[in-house]
């Protein structure tokens, strides 16, 4: 870089040779009431950002400054241009593991590299007893690869059809990381028996190439891509980059394989750490009354581990931090229906959220009381009607079809279970076992189908129940009527200076007077207008009224 005085391998260099070394940034003078930034040694490079000395044109200016205007001065004179490199992060791609993609090398008695005729592909992975590598203390000794064990396979005789004949080689022990596969197999969903090309070119362009709703192209066949963020910063970065390279290679016809992605919020729970800062598990650590401080999150210690004390911190949820909920045993107490309810009940899906075993009762709870409202306990038959609803309930069902319709096209679904317990709240109150009365036949399916996405396994066996020979899989989501499914009665903010005063109710649809008038009845509305007058009456129908004084 020719700059000895600010890049440690150049100073290094200039040292060595008895260059000169010539300071052209100076530290950035410290702020007000701080103390001074010490020089560096003299035997070390200033690497950090300051200020231009010793450089002409640039003298006196910080270090991004003096970056804009060099750029600029090469650019003026014709002697450079500017141009953004972006760096990959290196993503380690031979790995010392068995389960791997096979690189499909091998060594010749010389030691080089040949790459295998399509002929010998694909490499197959051969048998072996022991996958784990193993290490030596000493750094010299090489590395023994889960591969490197097959000794039969490692050496092999091979014809590459270079018009050498038959030779002794030695495979790559080493594979491919899974990163790989993973890359681009979206692309192999699209036509997944071509036994000629990764993804024919009718097919690609069949699922990857589209139109919005407007007639635009949308480029992206993935429409949606959900994933946490440490996975889109790894996993998404290299597919994206894998794609552009498939994309300028011309064998895909997108330059984005994605549309869009959403990243959803971590499960949150305490960990803890000894004395060493070692996390221990956070299942064991107790309480002083002996209790499991897992399970009682409220109370704020001592905590203790087999008679240590240790100390707690909130975070994510995770194998290293010896805090992780095994989802089995979740599923072997409530089943993975009541696990998947409360996960999607915990909060929106792209906030992180703190995780409460006890809750998880809440969820089975609501279950329960759906079963009981369709299946009678005792015969196992099912309490259905082919009598029509109320028009209330109606209304609310066909309400809470158009709310869980709009909750799942924003990834709303806590919302979503929000409404459908509202909606079997009601239905409990009228048809539940204590009323003996039966559930209308239509409310019944209607009621399993939206349960679907969140409790498919129970929601089938309703469906099943209800007599259906088919999977509910296969039965279009219910569409409701707009009808029946606006407010009889909204609610209005009354604001006063632009201030909340009230809230009023009137019915839906009411015109301006209409809504005057009931704002100009209200007791709090009233109660702050006493002794004043009312220069300006501002009401949007069925938004708000606001109130402006003289």
């Amino acid at each position: 870089m020719a700059v000895p005085a600010h890049d440690d391998r150049d100073f290094e260099f200039a040292k060595a040779f008895n260059l000169r070394i010539t300071q052209v940034i100076k530290p950035n003078p410290p702020a007000p009431n701080t103390p001074a930034t010490p020089p560096p040694p003299p035997d070390t490079a200033f690497t950090g950002e300051g200020i231009a000395i010793n450089s002409g044109q640039i003298n006196t200016l910080p270090t991004p400054l003096a970056k804009i205007k060099i750029i600029e001065s090469l650019e003026r004179t014709g002697r450079g241009k500017r141009h953004i490199n972006y760096k990959l992060r290196d993503w380690l791609f031979s790995r010392q593991r068995y389960w791997g993609e096979p690189f499909p090398i091998v060594f010749d008695e010389s030691g080089l590299a040949c790459d295998l005729p399509e002929s010998m592909l694909p490499v197959l992975l051969p048998h072996v007893e022991n996958f784990k590598p193993e290490s030596s203390d000493d750094p010299n000794a090489p590395v023994v690869t889960p591969l490197g064990r097959a000794t039969d396979w490692v050496a092999c005789s091979l014809d590459l059809g270079d018009g050498r004949g038959t030779r002794p080689f030695t495979r790559e022990t080493n594979t491919m990381p899974n990163w790989a596969g993973s890359c681009w197999y979206y692309l192999r969903y699209l036509d997944p028996t071509n036994e000629n090309a990764l993804v024919g070119k009718e097919a690609e362009q069949y699922w990857m190439v589209s139109k919005k709703a407007d007639g635009t192209p949308h480029f992206g066949g993935v429409d949606l891509y959900v994933g946490g963020v440490e996975h889109a910063v790894l996993h998404l970065l290299y597919a994206r980059f894998w794609h552009k390279v498939l994309f300028d290679l011309g064998y895909v016809s997108t330059p984005e394989p994605f549309g869009r992605l959403f990243n959803q919020g971590y499960i949150q729970a305490f960990a803890f750490k000894d004395a060493r800062g070692i996390y221990v598990d956070a299942f064991k650590v107790t309480l002083q009354d002996g209790s499991l401080a897992f399970e009682n999150q409220e109370n704020a210690g001592p905590f203790a581990f087999e008679g240590q004390p240790v100390t707690r911190e909130y975070g994510k949820m995770g194998k290293s931090l010896k805090n992780a909920v095994a989802p089995d045993d979740i599923c072997e107490q409530y089943g993975c229906d009541t696990l998947r309810v409360y996960e999607m009940s915990m909060g929106p899906l792209e906030a992180s959220k703190p995780w409460a075993t006890r809750d998880i009762a809440g969820a089975h709870r609501f279950l329960q009381r759906v079963w009981r409202l369709i299946i009678d306990e005792q015969t196992g038959t099912t309490r259905v009607t082919d009598a029509p609803l109320s028009t209330a309930s109606t209304r609310l069902l066909h309400k809470t079809i158009k709310g869980v319709r709009a909750d799942m096209a924003t990834l709303g679904f806590n919302t979503a279970v929000a409404k459908l317990i509202e909606l079997n709240n009601d239905f409990t109150k009228q048809f539940g076992v204590d009323t003996k009365q039966p559930l209308p036949r239509a409310a019944a399916e209607t009621l399993a189908l939206m349960l679907a996405p969140f409790a498919p396994h129970m929601a089938e066996e309703l469906w099943q129940r209800l007599g259906h020979t088919t999977s509910l899989a296969h039965a279009p989501f219910p569409q409701h009527d707009d009808a029946l499914a606006a407010d009889d009665e909204i609610e209005i903010p009354v604001q006063i200076q632009g201030k909340l005063r009230a809230k009023i109710t009137v019915p839906a649809g009411s015109d301006a007077k209409t809504i005057e008038a009931a704002a100009m009845a209200s007791d709090d509305v009233k109660k702050h207008l006493e002794g004043k007058a009312i220069k300006k009456v501002i009401v949007v129908p069925g938004k708000m009224v606001n109130l402006v004084l003289g």
